[in-house]
């Protein structure tokens, strides 16, 4: 081979390397990958969505009751606070209220704890928010997670002797076995 064929031959690989894969592109292309990226914007949008995007579908119903059981709550905290604070102001006035066994300082105390139940409550339904779409991101990344028999971790007891002290030690063994 001569050298104006190798720099020849050398010019074409540089220059078309498309033309030495023997792969076909379009062929390597399986599945569309499950994007923890959509499913988090679909669970962001409207709770559930991105459960139902990856097909769990079991998790919905819990979606619904954790947010609409600490939104309840914290609605019914509220409505509380608002009867004590307006019997607080009947009282301020000299009015009668629905609650004449008590006085200012137990009609505070009473709004002050309702007040906090409904800023904790509204604290645990953006929690609860905030949990099913970071639950529905890790749910899409271990979405083409293998788990089959091939793959197996055993933890059995295991008693070892002490040469030096002529004593037992109990302990755990941890086998691992990938077929």
């Amino acid at each position: 081979m001569n050298c104006k064929t190798l720099i020849y031959i050398i010019f074409i690989l540089f220059f078309f390397p498309n033309l030495i894969f023997a792969q076909n592109i379009e062929a390597n292309k399986s599945k569309p990958k499950h994007s923890p990226r959509k499913a988090s914007i679909m669970s962001a949008c409207l709770p559930g969505l991105g459960q139902a995007y990856n097909k769990k579908y079991w998790k919905i119903p819990i979606v619904y009751a954790g947010i609409g059981g600490f939104g309840y709550l914290a609605i019914n905290n509220q409505i509380q606070f608002n009867k004590y604070k307006n019997a607080y102001k009947l009282l301020e006035n000299g009015q009668a209220n629905d609650y004449p066994d008590f006085n200012q300082e137990a009609l505070v105390h009473m709004m002050d704890g309702y007040r906090k139940k409904r800023d904790l409550c509204i604290l645990g339904t953006v929690a609860f928010y905030v949990l099913q779409i970071v639950d529905a991101s890790v749910d899409a990344n271990l979405f083409d997670f293998d788990v089959d028999d091939n793959l197996s971790v055993s933890i059995k007891p295991q008693l070892q002797s002490d040469f030096t002290n002529s004593t037992i030690i109990p302990g755990l063994s941890c086998s691992i076995n990938i077929k």
